[in-house]
């Protein structure tokens, strides 16, 4: 399982629509959290090991209506 984080900017108006979207239409986004500063969202996606990390943020966090730009950020180790 591999762990990535989308930052989100959204359309004027469109975080929470995005949000709701992202939660209810893909089960890989475990969280999404409104931020301030130059992003809207920050999502939290689990993707398995052999998922194109490219064609998930491109072909579905991009696709939802509202979704202006991302920012991905991939991760390498969680501590505990």
């Amino acid at each position: 399982m591999q762990t990535i984080f989308v930052q989100v900017k959204c359309e004027l108006g469109e975080a929470y629509n995005v949000a709701d979207a992202a939660i209810m239409d893909f089960e890989e986004v475990s969280e999404v959290h409104s931020t301030s500063g130059q992003y809207d969202l920050m999502m939290k996606c689990y993707l398995p090991d052999d998922t194109d990390i490219g064609r998930f943020v491109t072909e579905k966090i991009q696709s939802i209506d509202g979704v202006k730009d991302t920012f991905t950020i991939i991760t390498f180790k969680a501590f505990t």
